[in-house]
């Protein structure tokens, strides 16, 4: 039983790394650097809120 489990676990492991590997590489070949590193969040945010002190 904790055989089965432990070959289950395994294979659920190494599909999650191909998957995350193949996202990878298509989002890595389809936006640019300058898109992945851009931070549009974060200029929205700092417009939006207003601190008064």
């Amino acid at each position: 039983m904790w055989t089965v489990l432990s070959y289950a676990s395994w294979g659920i492991s190494i599909v999650l790394a191909l998957w995350m590997l193949y996202d990878w590489f298509k989002i890595d070949t389809t936006f640019s650097e300058e898109v992945l590193t851009s931070s549009r969040e974060g200029e929205l945010e700092a417009v939006s809120e207003k601190h008064r002190i």
